[in-house]
């Protein structure tokens, strides 16, 4: 892989985090600050931490770690909007059991990403040098 733009789990996460931007912006105005804003950060946070990351890849730890960042904040992602969607603050079902299984998936993508990272990432880099 030449770019963190090449990873699977980058590419699905900044294109969920885009749908929960625009999700977030048809909320009720008493939650477009309160659970909105909290939705946003952590689903764009996905993505961010995986370039991070991918940026600091020389150092193994240092890339799993943003690596398990990025899972906490989809994780995160997923309660935000299960309370959003338990409260009846966003009842537009289909939509929501799209967003909420894609980021279960992308949750055990970047899990096999890690343990994929955690296995074979210094062999990887002493092959490729």
């Amino acid at each position: 892989m030449k770019s963190y733009r090449d990873l699977t789990i980058f590419k699905q996460s900044k294109f969920l985090g885009i749908e929960i931007h625009q999700l977030s912006l048809c909320l009720p105005k008493f939650e477009m600050y309160e659970e909105g804003s909290q939705i946003r950060r952590s689903s764009k946070a996905i993505s961010i931490a995986i370039v991070e990351g991918y940026g600091r890849r020389r150092y193994k730890a240092d890339f799993i770690k943003y690596l398990i960042y990025a899972q906490s904040e989809c994780d995160e992602t997923i309660e935000h909007l299960n309370y959003l969607f338990e409260t009846k603050s966003y009842n537009e079902v289909d939509r929501y059991n799209f967003l909420k299984t894609s980021y279960e998936t992308l949750s055990k993508q970047i899990n096999n990403f890690i343990k994929w990272v955690e296995d074979n990432w210094n062999k990887t880099e002493q092959t490729s040098n």
